[in-house]
């Protein structure tokens, strides 16, 4: 599906000239300041390769990454900045961190299921344990993930990313196996703005139980071929309060938006 540019009630609503939502209840001013976060405003700046990760693409970074995140939140939080190209498995915010990909920046995501680790998490309306989605930020407020880069889950580099095996058509997501690319989760005040999030083996973008979300700007992608990418929804919406979007472009092989 493609959505060039819409998906709150609030877009429909402000281009009719109308101040109210469908339900009668007023619009906040809150979904009119659609300002892109000032990362200036967000604390030191940690690029991560002044900090022992190596300006290589094709080695797994994991944790080098990661302590890069623990040393900003243990300082009192800032902005994590990627310059180049870097492979990873699932990294995981702390409060007061946040994400910057510089213009033509990739992290991009190990095309191996192991390098995910298994934690409490939401997948299709339940609480279990399953794989942690590439980037990852629980109870974050204020988390913010901008800039012109590309957060890349390298879907089509994988056996992950495929439709149930031939014989096996009851198996679902959850049996697939595969990370998502972002999970936000019990946060307020969310912004992700700018970057391209694209190749996801699974939902590209979830978000649960958050308050006051803001996308803007984003190119959401996941390939049709050479193997057309199952249930790799743009943005799956689960559980949340005030969530707009504006000039977002999605083209996804399943829901462009959910809820």
């Amino acid at each position: 599906k493609i959505i060039a540019f819409l998906f709150t009630a609030f877009i429909s609503l402000q281009m009719s000239g109308q101040e109210k939502f469908p339900d009668g209840t007023p619009i906040p001013d809150w979904f009119r300041q659609n300002e892109i976060v000032n990362i200036d405003t967000l604390g030191k700046k940690y690029t991560i390769t002044d900090y022992g990760v190596a300006n290589d693409s094709t080695i797994l970074q994991t944790e080098k990454i990661q302590a890069v995140i623990d040393r900003a939140a243990e300082n009192g939080g800032g902005v994590i900045i990627i310059q180049g190209t870097f492979l990873s498995g699932s990294i995981f915010f702390k409060p007061k961190t946040h994400l910057y990909m510089e213009e033509g920046a990739v992290l991009k995501g190990s095309d191996d299921i192991s390098n995910f680790a298994i934690v409490n998490t939401r997948i299709e309306g339940q609480s279990l344990k399953y794989f942690a989605a590439l980037v990852n930020a629980d109870k974050v407020n204020g988390f913010t993930i901008s800039g012109k880069g590309t957060i890349n889950g390298n879907g089509t580099g994988t056996g992950n990313l495929s439709a149930a095996p031939a014989g096996y058509p009851e198996m679902t997501n959850m049996d697939e196996l595969r990370p998502r690319l972002v999970y936000i989760s019990n946060s307020n005040d969310v912004q992700i703005s700018g970057v391209r999030l694209m190749n996801s083996p699974f939902w590209t973008t979830h978000i649960y139980r958050c308050n006051n979300i803001k996308l803007l700007n984003l190119h959401i992608f996941a390939p049709a071929a050479p193997v057309k990418a199952p249930s790799s929804d743009a943005i799956d919406i689960d559980v949340c309060s005030n969530v707009t979007g504006e000039n977002c472009y999605m083209s996804v092989n399943d829901d462009a938006v959910d809820d």
